[in-house]
């Protein structure tokens, strides 16, 4: 099938998904008001097969040590496949299935299937790598930019992470895990109970991003949007925390957004 845009709804959702602009989600409408910042680099887009950013590009897999392209020098950051086209491999009216297959400059071969599913209350966003040869290290998650403001009041975040990953000087985990601080942020949480963060736009609408996986990233340091990125591990984490996709385990991670108009 082709890679052209996709819209779905569900009661008074609607949602576009962007497969030619890597597999990101361009636009969710509820009653008619667009939660998600606009532009080719905004929306949501999927990060894999690594979050955030990587130290200097490179990360070790045994005794080697592969490059990545430095998009964000010193480092490389969220993946590959936001800027590649994806193939549609199904749409129903509330569901669309996406493929894209890992190409250099990342080494292994694999395919990556994303879902996206809409309700009339809900988006819930699926992730899998799954590789026929061999095993590797890999990361999932998902980078949103929802408006800070819809119109009235700024958005306010409410959450409880068990720990902050202290940041360095270099924008990475140091690997020491302290007390959450306030904001504004650019920086990894931890959530051993899964993810739940609660946007409320005060008078209008409540959003809950919520995930079994236990690591989210939070940036608000733009005037436009505010992110919240569940994730399988946390930024360098193909070096630090790998997960490992094997040909008999895929690695899969969903996330769900759910609200309501107040």
């Amino acid at each position: 099938m082709s890679n052209e845009d996709i819209t779905l709804s569900a009661g008074v959702a609607q949602v576009v998904v962007r497969p030619g602009s890597g597999g990101r989600i361009g636009s969710v409408l509820v009653g008619g008001v667009e939660l998600l910042r606009q532009g080719d680099r905004y929306g949501c887009f999927p990060m894999v097969p690594w979050c955030g950013r990587i130290r200097d590009g490179r990360f070790r897999d045994g005794a080697t040590v592969h490059q990545m392209p430095l998009n964000a020098p010193p480092h490389a950051i969220h993946g590959t496949a936001r800027d590649a086209a994806w193939t549609t491999a199904r749409v129903t009216a509330d569901e669309a299935v996406l493929t894209y297959d890992l190409v250099e400059p990342w080494p292994y071969p694999a395919r990556v299937t994303q879902v996206v599913a809409l309700a009339p209350d809900s988006l819930t966003l699926t992730m899998s790598i799954e590789t026929y040869d061999s095993s590797f290290p890999a990361q999932i998650g998902w980078h949103p930019w929802f408006h800070r403001n819809l119109g009235g009041e700024d958005v306010t975040l409410d959450f409880s992470p068990a720990w902050q990953e202290e940041r360095g000087d270099d924008h990475l985990p140091t690997g020491n895990r302290i007390e959450p601080r306030p904001g504004p942020w650019d920086d990894c949480f931890g959530m051993p109970g899964g993810v739940d963060v609660t946007l409320t736009w005060p008078g209008q609408l409540q959003l809950k991003v919520a995930s079994r996986e236990e690591w989210v990233v939070v940036y608000d340091e733009q005037a436009e949007a505010v992110c919240v990125e569940p994730q399988t591990g946390p930024p360098n984490g193909l070096n630090t925390a790998p997960r490992l996709v094997t040909p008999l385990e895929p690695l899969e991670a969903t996330t769900t957004w759910s609200w309501r108009r107040l």
